[in-house]
């Protein structure tokens, strides 16, 4: 099967809407990457597709957040992602994967349960840390802190909730359509709000997001959703933006 696929993508709107605003189309191009999770062959190969794209040296690579879990290598898509944010060649939101893991190295004993549960074990796996079958959550947050390289911590902390240039924004999990984009509560930006994918803002703005596996990218109502469950389907995808619309880029394994 071949591992790196390209389309040109028109807006789509459900029957009886009216017409979505027209699509942004950025000049320098903008390139989000869905939900990598600890896909790093597929991460790797998806950004030499990128790299090799027409106005490649002007775009902006923007990662849409869970950089990490479930996957079986979130140790060096973390060290690649951080690479390209220190060197200026990419931004990386944060993703309610990410604030899981932050959770269980704050609060141990409350969050780790549900983050184990959600793949945070394949991240501690990566980074060599071992998960007894009955962990002490305080003895494993140390453990896995003392695993991470020397300033990952930091960077994950500081990692932004949204981007946004005029009419394009970017957040892991979408946004509430009542609420102006900058004021959004973080809830709503990483985990999603429930009025997201059913009602349509009525600002003009276009949000691309991650966080919902969707078969495929496409831009519909004011949304373009990247995540193609890369740990589950073996697609990793990104969306594609400049002055020619929407071009879907994809990396299989």
């Amino acid at each position: 099967m071949p591992s790196r696929f390209l389309r040109t993508l028109l807006p789509r709107r459900r029957a009886g809407q009216p017409e979505a605003p027209p699509l942004p189309r950025p000049d320098p191009p903008v390139c989000v990457v869905g939900d990598v999770h600890g896909c790093a062959g597929l991460l790797d190969r998806l950004l030499a597709r990128i790299a090799a794209q027409p106005g490649a040296p002007r775009a902006r690579l923007i990662l849409a957040g869970d950089l990490v879990d479930r996957g079986p290598d979130s140790a060096a898509v973390l060290a690649r992602v951080q690479a390209l944010c220190a060197g200026g060649q990419a931004v990386a939101l944060m993703g309610n994967h990410e604030r899981m893991m932050l959770d269980f190295l704050d609060t141990p004993a409350q969050a780790g349960p549900l983050w184990l549960a959600n793949g945070g074990d394949a991240t501690l796996f990566s980074l060599g840390v071992g998960l007894p079958r009955a962990p002490d959550m305080a003895a494993l947050a140390r453990a896995f802190r003392a695993a991470l390289p020397q300033g990952t911590e930091a960077w994950l902390r500081a990692l932004p909730l949204s981007w946004r240039e005029g009419a394009l924004a970017v957040s892991h999990a979408g946004a509430d359509p009542s609420r102006a984009f900058e004021d959004q509560d973080d809830r709503a930006l990483l985990w999603g709000h429930r009025d997201f994918r059913r009602t349509r803002r009525d600002d003009g703005l276009w949000i691309v997001h991650g966080h919902v596996i969707v078969p495929e990218v496409r831009a519909e109502d004011g949304r373009i959703g990247t995540d193609t469950g890369a740990f589950a389907t073996g697609r990793l995808s990104a969306a594609w933006l400049d002055w020619d619309g929407l071009r879907v880029l994809e990396a299989r394994d």
